[in-house]
């Protein structure tokens, strides 16, 4: 979190540390983060795992589920069992169940008034989350909402639609080398990311570089082959 109080940070990395440090902190299995894009729609910038990311478009696709309530309500939607909210999100619930998640806390991205996006944590069993962790997950969302919109925004109106947007174009890139490791290595997806982010993090060197100099300066190998060496 303190990376964004440079001047030069890359938000996909800080967000994508906000979706990681939730699964190691909280009893859930996955989290994702939902973010307005400033003209009235919302995107999909991180997710801990594939299922989570998918899950996060599907209600974005559908206009349905509690992360996208959580956004537009900027309060807390938190359903500690699906199966009672299949009324209220048909769609989602079944999605949601068939890829095995049973509860989902959507904790705000909110400075005062304004609310920028929602990050959303899914659990594999029913049952309420602790009313502490909701507490420090709200902390961490606050704490990534102003270094986002911190002062440089004040300055520059357009600064979050710039930002999305580059975490956008850095997110299908990200993708775009995940799909060259897992086919390189024959891992999934999920392992494929967590070698790619673990080379850049051992090297200082940001996520999305990592991304973008592969097949390049960086061969797929070298990366599969740091990623196993370290276990």
């Amino acid at each position: 979190m303190a990376d964004t109080l440079v001047d030069d940070y890359d938000i996909v990395d800080v967000l994508h540390e906000l979706v990681s440090q939730c699964v190691l902190l909280f009893d859930v299995a996955a989290a994702g983060i939902v973010m307005s894009d400033q003209r009235g729609g919302l995107q999909m910038p991180a997710s801990s795992t594939e299922q989570a990311g998918m899950l996060e478009l599907y209600q974005i696709q559908t206009d349905e589920g509690p992360c996208l309530d959580c956004v537009r309500s900027g309060e807390p939607v938190l359903v500690a069992d699906l199966d009672a909210s299949t009324a209220r999100w048909p769609m989602f619930v079944a999605r949601a169940r068939k890829e095995g998640f049973a509860a989902v806390h959507a904790i705000p991205m909110r400075l005062r008034q304004e609310t920028i996006g929602a990050l959303n944590l899914f659990g594999r069993e029913p049952g309420p989350m602790r009313e502490q962790d909701i507490r420090a997950a709200r902390a961490l969302a606050d704490t990534a909402t102003i270094g986002i919109l911190q002062e440089r925004a004040i300055h520059r109106a357009d600064l979050l639609t710039e930002q999305l947007q580059g975490a956008l174009i850095k997110r299908v890139t990200i993708e775009q080398a995940k799909g060259v490791l897992a086919q390189a290595g024959k891992v999934d997806m999920d392992q494929a990311f967590q070698a790619l982010r673990s080379y850049g993090r051992h090297r200082s060197t940001r996520l999305s570089d990592v991304a973008r100099q592969l097949n390049g300066e960086i061969r797929p190998q070298s990366i599969l082959t740091d990623h196993i060496s370290r276990g």
